[in-house]
């Protein structure tokens, strides 16, 4: 039975037939989510009309995590993971908080424009090993 650090970082990133399909259609569903979380917030919606979106935000980002692991866990250990699971759990805080609604969402939006145009030596950084990590 293979150790679980041989499964969680495997030498390569694993993937399989139509990954970037599912990754894709996963990014444009969380994008669709986020664009429908903002106008409810924005125009002041009635709960039930933003929810899904925000409930459709909250579980397309759970499975592109869960694909970033299945394709290589050392995404767990960079900048560009901490961040995102970040942002699941600031998402998740609006459910329990939405008065400070607004700006979760801006803090969410500011750490994705952030992360996603940061260079690859901060995306790839690692607060556990101190510098750029590929593999483990």
């Amino acid at each position: 039975m293979p150790r679980l650090k041989q499964v969680l970082f495997p030498s390569q990133s694993r993937y399989f037939p139509g990954h970037r399909w599912i990754n894709i259609g996963l990014r444009t569903l969380h994008l669709i989510g986020i664009a429908g979380v903002g106008g409810g917030y924005l125009y002041a919606a009635a709960d039930e009309t933003w929810r899904i979106y925000l409930d459709l935000c909250l579980a397309s980002g759970l499975l592109l995590s869960l694909l970033f692991i299945y394709a290589n866990g050392i995404w767990l250990l960079q900048l560009r993971g901490h961040v995102i699971m970040l942002k699941l759990l600031l998402l998740y805080a609006i459910t329990l908080w939405p008065d400070l609604s607004m700006p979760l969402l801006l803090v969410i939006l500011a750490l994705s424009g952030w992360i996603s145009h940061a260079p690859g030596s901060v995306r790839y950084y690692s607060i556990f090993y101190r510098r750029r990590i590929e593999s483990v």
